[in-house]
């Protein structure tokens, strides 16, 4: 069973996120498979993240295929146009790639090649109702395809970033224009997140799409620092940073810290799985699922 019948069965389900090398070495995606390889549901395979060149999403998912883990292919806006995107969409489809989570993409002024040109030319909300179309077999021409697509549609949401009111509004907009499963930055302040779900809840968005909320693995007090510092919207209590700089091991300390986090998500209302996003850090999934009781039964 796939990650699209587990979700649509009910059942609680697991993610893990993989960030593709800077070179051609598809070895590097094998490697990290078996850190994966039945202890998730499926993987997401990130689309040059924070705007920097990488093994394309669509190469690495067939890799991923070929290792026997199911993958979640991100897609951006800011490298793309329209013909672009509806023609990886079409490739990665005929390659038998099922799951797709739509961004706008980090802008490139916070990667290695400032001077590039971002296209935005969809944004992720109309790269949603784009997927949806072509999933009914349309183009965004108008064309009828012979063999319309048949993506299990995903986009991300951001429980953190100011305005509040904003935030939920995006998201309505992400289901209604065809969002299936939703993933959430990482979580850290908890009482934040049980804000925003208590809104989502309210608003029905919980029954209309499934909700997995993300947890980041840090190994150190100067990554929570830079997530804090770094990364738009994010809300990182000051008691996570000097628990982990006091820490005599901060690796262990922040194997600790995911598992509380994950005790924390997993028994609340609304959430119908976990996304774990082990930056740079895919060795660490098997140890952190089993000690919070998350391995994937296959």
């Amino acid at each position: 069973m796939g990650l699209q019948q587990k979700i649509e069965a009910g059942q609680f389900v697991v993610c893990g996120e993989m960030g593709p090398p800077q070179s051609c070495d598809g070895d590097i995606i094998r490697g990290k498979a078996k850190f994966f390889k039945g202890f998730v549901d499926a993987v997401n395979i990130t689309d040059n993240q924070t705007a920097t060149v990488r093994l394309s999403s669509v190469a690495s998912s067939k890799i991923l295929l070929e290792e026997g883990v199911e993958p979640i292919m991100q897609m951006t806006c800011r490298d793309r146009n329209r013909l672009a995107i509806q023609g990886d969409l079409l490739g990665a489809a005929a390659l038998g790639i099922r799951n797709l989570l739509c961004l706008t993409g980090d802008h490139q002024i916070f990667g290695d090649q400032p001077e590039a040109k971002g296209v935005f030319d969809l944004d992720s909300i109309q790269l949603i109702g784009t997927v949806a179309n072509m999933n009914r077999g349309v183009l965004l021409s108008g064309t009828q395809m012979k063999k319309p697509t048949e993506f299990f549609v995903g986009a991300a949401a951001n429980p953190f970033a100011e305005p509040f009111e904003m935030r939920l509004i995006r998201l309505h907009k992400k289901i209604a224009a065809g969002a299936q499963f939703i993933q959430t930055q990482p979580v850290f302040d908890v009482g934040a997140f049980a804000r925003w779900m208590e809104r989502v809840i309210d608003l029905g968005l919980h029954e209309k799409a499934a909700i997995l909320a993300g947890v980041m693995p840090v190994r150190s007090a100067k990554t929570l620092l830079w997530v804090k510092e770094r990364v738009p919207g994010m809300k990182v209590p000051e008691e996570h940073i000097t628990r982990m700089s006091q820490a005599s091991d901060p690796e262990q300390e922040g194997i600790k810290l995911a598992i509380e986090l994950i005790s924390q998500l997993n028994g609340m209302h609304g959430i119908r799985g976990i996304h774990i996003m082990p930056s740079h850090w895919e060795s660490v999934v098997p140890t952190i699922l089993g000690e919070a009781g998350l391995l994937v039964a296959h």
